[in-house]
């Protein structure tokens, strides 16, 4: 079966190395650095103990240094599932989601076909860099001096020069018996609409050759020499050979680059990449006149785990990246990402380079910011949140941002940073919390408890223990009510849980707040073991179930007093800081007032009706319900 072109190099896009090696062996931690795509394993080929397979995932190659193993993904698959070459690309290609194509007789043509236009673009190309040492040319040639380009430089790049003339490609390439179906085909000339002979497409430009990962010439880049030409730079348009949104500029020298350790830097045109890798940042590449595409975005990350988008200083730089963000959230994983390095004073890399030369440009990819500071620019600079619903409408867009990061993981990670960001935007002037990185410790003061109708063995165990028992119950009551999590939604995203598990169960009630039949499949998979610690607290499961009708509104009290008390530890806590730090310069009636009150809000807060009176429910009560939330309702969800 003959495959069409650039199947294989689509399916080597989709999928690396490391992903399908990784299915059969166990990877060196100590002797591998992933961040580099340099994996090392025990040889699935032979027996042995010590990691001799090595996995270069940015060249796509494998290699044992003991049985002499060798080849690529394709290779491995056959090896160590016994198949044919055939075989192997299906089983890659359902594991990348592409359809294997039909058998078709065809495609040997087509195949043939595209050999032919890769043949007659070499022969244009070299044409072209002729036209460059022409008369016709001198323009074109002080140009390249101004932008500082040495005729070495123009030679490593192949650039060429086309004349101002309708025909002059065509007839140069007419006398080398090239047919004009095959310039046509390849987007060198157009077809004339008055039905006389195709006419060239790029005249009076400067040409720079657009190749491919394996370095073939597949379209061109022409430079307007005119500056009232409607199109300042011109690409081949899509052809057999040519794909725009699947291809980068300079990607074969980019990959090689980075192979050796170089950032991936992405610009937004030829002249800031050829710039770039003049100055020494070889592994640069850009898109080729389009917005970048979801293709482009994986073809970076098989290149490199996290590019640096290099972009203008200016609002039209800054609206670029933000799309590349937006195209990027639903496709990260772990180890992928994306940073952004912001070029001063509207400069692009070419105008950096030229004017503070490569340390500043340096100076520059050292910044680079992740993407998460990208998007909260975004929705939080220029904005003032100076009442409830400007805050809300913050908290609302911030949401179903991170309702887009598919991977679980990364969106509870985005989550933590966003509340962080959220808590620094929202702290009041010269105070920080003490539930935030950044806190300075300072003396600790005693609160003293205030006694209640009944002794609590549980605040006897400490207020660190007390705060994580009284969040699990506050957690466990949510899960067994989930209709009552949208209710508590923002208040829920403020919260300081000392626990990991919490953590996760926490922005799983978030994720299904408005989905709550949800909950209980998503809690039950990938949070199944910290579901099972939740439960396995003596004090949520401490008494017998209850079954009760009045059993949401008991939920919803203890909702709401547990918020309100977690509120007040945390309100207390931040008053108490803030006024230690004022103990050693002055201490005085109205610094020792302000301890008693932040002491006194917190003690009333502990005082909840659940606590107090020999007529109201008391802790017994609150455990017999949790019991009852977490072995009854999720009992009879799992079973109607």
């Amino acid at each position: 079966m003959s495959l069409p072109p650039g199947f294989l190099d689509e399916l080597r896009t989709r999928l690396t190395l490391s992903q399908v090696v990784g299915r059969k062996v166990t990877w060196d931690m100590r002797k591998s650095n992933m961040a580099k795509g340099d994996f090392w394993a025990p040889c699935p080929f032979h027996q042995e103990k010590s990691a001799s397979f090595h996995v270069d995932d940015r060249k796509g190659f494998y290699y044992c240094f003991g049985c002499h193993a060798k080849g690529d993904l394709l290779t491995f698959v056959k090896e160590t599932e016994n198949l044919s070459f055939i075989e192997a690309v299906e089983v890659l290609a359902r594991e990348a989601g592409m359809a294997m194509p039909e058998r078709d007789p065809r495609q040997a043509q087509v195949a043939d076909r595209r050999t032919q236009l890769a043949a007659v673009m070499e022969e244009a190309v070299k044409w072209f860099r002729l036209q460059l040492k022409t008369a016709a040319a001198a323009d074109a040639r002080d140009y390249l001096v101004r932008r500082r380009l040495s005729p070495e430089a123009q030679d490593r790049w192949g650039i060429g020069f086309a004349p101002d003339g309708w025909h002059a490609l065509q007839l140069a390439m007419k006398q080398k018996g090239i047919a004009d179906d095959l310039l046509v085909e390849a987007g060198l000339c157009a077809k004339s609409d008055r039905g006389g002979e195709p006419y060239d497409r790029f005249r009076n430009r400067i040409i720079f050759p657009i190749r491919d990962a394996r370095g073939r010439a597949i379209s061109l880049g022409g430079r307007a020499m005119d500056p009232k030409d409607s199109a300042k730079y011109l690409n081949g348009p899509e052809t057999p050979l040519f794909d725009k949104g699947r291809n980068l500029f300079n990607i074969g020298p980019a990959r090689e680059a980075a192979g050796k350790g170089l950032p991936l830097i992405v610009a937004e045109g030829y002249m800031d990449v050829i710039a770039l890798s003049e100055a020494g940042f070889r592994a640069a590449v850009a898109p080729l006149g389009t917005a970048v595409t979801e293709d482009q975005l994986r073809l970076m990350w098989r290149v490199s785990d996290e590019p640096i988008i290099a972009l203008d200083g200016d609002a039209a730089g800054i609206r670029a990246g933000l799309r590349v963000v937006d195209l990027a959230l639903p496709l990260l994983e772990a180890g992928k990402g994306l940073r952004f390095a912001l070029l001063p004073g509207g400069m692009d890399p070419d105008d950096l380079i030229k004017a503070r030369g490569a340390p500043a440009m340096q100076k520059v990819l050292d910044e680079a910011k992740p993407m998460v500071s990208l998007l909260w620019q975004r929705e939080t600079e220029g904005r003032v949140f100076d009442s409830p619903e400007r805050r809300a409408s913050l908290d609302k867009t911030l949401r179903a941002v991170l309702a887009r990061i598919a991977d679980p993981s990364i969106r509870s990670h985005y989550a933590e940073e966003i509340r962080r960001l959220r808590a620094e935007l929202f702290a009041p002037a010269g105070r920080v919390s003490p539930f935030r990185p950044g806190f300075r410790k300072g003396p600790q003061v005693a609160v003293a408890p205030v006694p209640t109708s009944r002794a609590s063995a549980l605040a006897a165990e400490g207020p660190e223990v007390e705060h994580l028992t009284l969040a699990r119950v506050l957690i466990a009551t949510l899960i067994a009510h989930p209709a009552l999590i949208a209710r508590f939604e923002s208040d829920l995203e403020g919260l300081d849980l000392p626990d990991a598990d919490l953590q996760a169960l926490t922005a799983a009630l978030l994720r299904h707040a408005h989905d709550p039949e949800a909950l209980l499949p998503d809690l039950e998979g990938r949070l199944s073991t910290a579901l099972e610690t939740l439960r396995a607290d003596p004090h949520v499961r401490s008494a017998p179930p209850v079954r009760k009708p009045e059993d949401r509104e008991l939920a919803l009290l203890c909702v709401a007093e547990g918020l309100a008390k977690l509120e007040a530890r945390r309100g207390a806590a931040a008053e108490i800081a803030e006024a230690m730090e004022d103990v050693e310069r002055l201490a005085d009636e109205g610094l020792t007032w302000r301890l008693s009150q932040a002491a006194e809000a917190r003690n009333r807060a502990e005082r909840s009706r659940l606590d107090e009176g020999d007529g109201g429910e008391d802790r017994a009560a609150l455990s017999r319900h949790l019991q009852s939330l977490i072995d009854g309702e999720i009992w009879r969800k799992k079973n109607r």
